[in-house]
């Protein structure tokens, strides 16, 4: 099947079969995403210690900051993509592509020439103390200097999701990963490379997806794919590619900030382990979360190139799909988090008191979850379709509007237990907001609409 008739599929073909054709690779490179951080982080628990846990959560918001950029360009490139894919406009899709590898580049090198210089009092304001200091300082300069690799790799997986290859994304993602998990014991352990070592076997591992990325868009009969002329910066472009790509940005410059809020209430009540604690609760909430980040990546492309068309009875059937599989998901994370906590722990630190921490945090920082998998798809619908407005506001009120207060309120009352439980009772807000705001801007799909099978 070539390229174009794989892309007029999106648009016939029944829509619960589209949703696992694209979600299935999507959610197996998600899953495998989080595995590698999770590598990473029990790695460098096991074999550098403790602290070194939480020095690796200190650097989160930076990798937040990061994302942010990266999200912008890639969810808005590949939005854009989509939607003119559907409407078969393919030289404007074309073009959409090269501005998205020109802003990856530009981006992720601005970004490190910018941060490099100041690391040591960046991390020190996102909550780094004296003895954790060293261990995120250095795994950040690694980092930093692989930065654009990073974004182009990530980029890359995103346009080629949008261009009916979610496969051959899964592939560049599961390779990242095996290949990391193989060079983390080499770096830690064999080199002696401790947590500088994570960081470099993090970014070797994208460079070499990257080569193979650009293998496969400099295949000239694809629709999308590296040609001459594409690369130049058009300002509608650009424009559009930002105004789409606003809501991932200002979710993850968010998550940015609320991280930062996070560290510094977890040091306030409970010192530089309690950071590390949230280190390992992140690592394994994200497990979950990225299988639903998944489904929203294999929803993506449907939505669009059917709201592209005009097919709104095929574009809300695969946003109702995504909502039950992605309820199942953040469920069976509930379950998870409050039936085996120890042993989630366990896995990166035999520190007692770490392993009690991460315990706790666990349970209550997850209470709430099987009712974020629906406030996360809707949120990604609306950017699927090119609501970016409804799509900020919606990524935005859970972190600015409910979560942020709560994390400077409830910690006054309930000491270490209110930082975590923050997290449950925005959740539970936010979930209900979202719930009203689709209730009423669904009404307007509820017109004719063209014939479409699925």
């Amino acid at each position: 099947m070539d390229n174009k008739q794989a892309t007029l599929e999106l648009g016939t073909k029944p829509v619960g079969k589209l949703l696992m054709q694209y979600a299935l690779p999507a959610i197996v490179a998600m899953t495998a995403s989080s595995l590698y951080n999770m590598v990473d982080s029990i790695f460098i628990g096991q074999g550098v210690g403790a602290l070194a846990i939480s020095g690796l959560a200190v650097t989160f918001p930076f990798m937040n900051l990061s994302a942010a950029f990266g999200a912008a360009v890639g969810v808005g490139a590949s939005t854009m993509i989509s939607v003119r894919l559907g409407q078969k406009d393919y030289p404007t899709a074309l073009n959409i592509f090269g501005n998205c590898v020109s802003l990856n580049v530009i981006i992720g090198v601005v970004f490190a020439i910018l941060t490099l210089p100041f690391l040591d009092p960046i991390l020190t304001f996102f909550g780094a103390s004296d003895q954790t200091l060293p261990y995120a300082r250095e795994y950040m300069e690694i980092i930093l200097y692989g930065n654009v690799i990073t974004h182009m790799y990530l980029g890359q997986n995103a346009v080629l999701r949008s261009a009916s290859k979610p496969r051959q994304a899964m592939y560049a993602t599961i390779f990242t990963v095996v290949l990391n998990t193989l060079l983390d014991p080499l770096f830690i352990y064999v080199f002696g490379m401790g947590i500088r070592g994570a960081a470099i076997a993090t970014i070797l591992a994208q460079f070499l997806a990257l080569c193979w990325q650009f293998r496969l868009f400099s295949n000239k009969s694809e629709i999308i794919h590296l040609e001459r002329g594409i690369y130049r910066l058009k300002s509608n472009i650009i424009k559009n590619i930002v105004g789409i790509g606003m809501s991932p940005f200002l979710m993850h410059a968010t998550s940015c900030l609320i991280v930062i809020v996070f560290n510094k209430s977890l040091y306030a009540y409970g010192g530089d382990l309690a950071v590390g604690a949230y280190g390992i609760v992140n690592r394994i909430s994200f497990l979950f979360f990225m299988v639903i980040f998944g489904l929203n990546q294999g929803m993506q492309p449907i939505a669009g190139y059917n709201y592209g068309a005009m097919h709104y009875d095929r574009m809300l059937k695969v946003y109702r799909y995504a909502i039950v599989c992605a309820t199942i998901v953040a469920t069976a994370g509930w379950a998870v988090s409050e039936f085996l906590p120890y042993y989630c722990a366990r896995l990166f630190t035999t520190d007692d008191n770490l392993i009690r921490l991460a315990e706790r945090g666990l349970i209550l920082a997850n209470a709430a979850i099987p009712i974020v998998g629906y406030q996360i798809v809707t949120t990604n619908f609306f950017q699927s379709i090119g609501k970016a407005k409804v799509s900020i506001f919606l990524s935005l009120s859970r972190q600015l509007l409910f979560l942020l207060p709560l994390m400077l309120v409830l910690p006054r009352f309930l000491q270490l237990d209110g930082v975590w439980l923050s997290f449950a009772f925005s959740d539970a807000i936010s979930a209900v907001v979202t719930f009203f705001v689709m209730w009423k801007l669904l009404r307007q799909f509820k017109k004719p609409e063209q014939p479409s099978n699925g």
